[in-house]
């Protein structure tokens, strides 16, 4: 098993940032990829950027420019810093952990709620 802990969201004005955290613990050895998905109120949870022990990165369309997902392996953990929010960024970001870079795994944080005033 594997747990991941997320930490870092609140509220923000737009065009103003924020850096989420995501500590992953357990069985780590089974993880290669972790990103960050975000759902808001009546829609499909969808992804924002993911990583690989690789480095390799992916991201949605809409971050794109915006928001940076980076990883430290010695810590297990997580990062994704989001610049230049705006009020559609608002969602419940949740973290992700498994096996495939453009694929959601099985392990899930939490969540942390992101809002962005306009």
């Amino acid at each position: 098993q594997v747990q991941l802990v997320e930490s870092g969201g609140g509220l923000v004005q737009a065009g103003g940032s924020l850096r989420l955290s995501c500590a992953a613990s357990g069985s780590i050895f089974s993880i290669n990829a972790m990103g960050w998905y975000r759902q808001a109120p009546g829609k499909q949870r969808e992804l924002v950027a993911a990583i690989n022990s690789g480095g390799s990165t992916n991201y949605a369309d809409s971050v794109k420019g915006r928001f940076t997902i980076s990883r430290d392996k010695a810590k297990n953990t997580v990062y994704l810093q989001m610049n230049s929010l705006k009020p559609e960024d608002t969602a419940n970001y949740y973290c992700n952990a498994g096996p495939l870079l453009r694929q959601y795994g099985n392990y899930w944080g939490q969540g942390t709620q992101v809002t962005v005033s306009s």
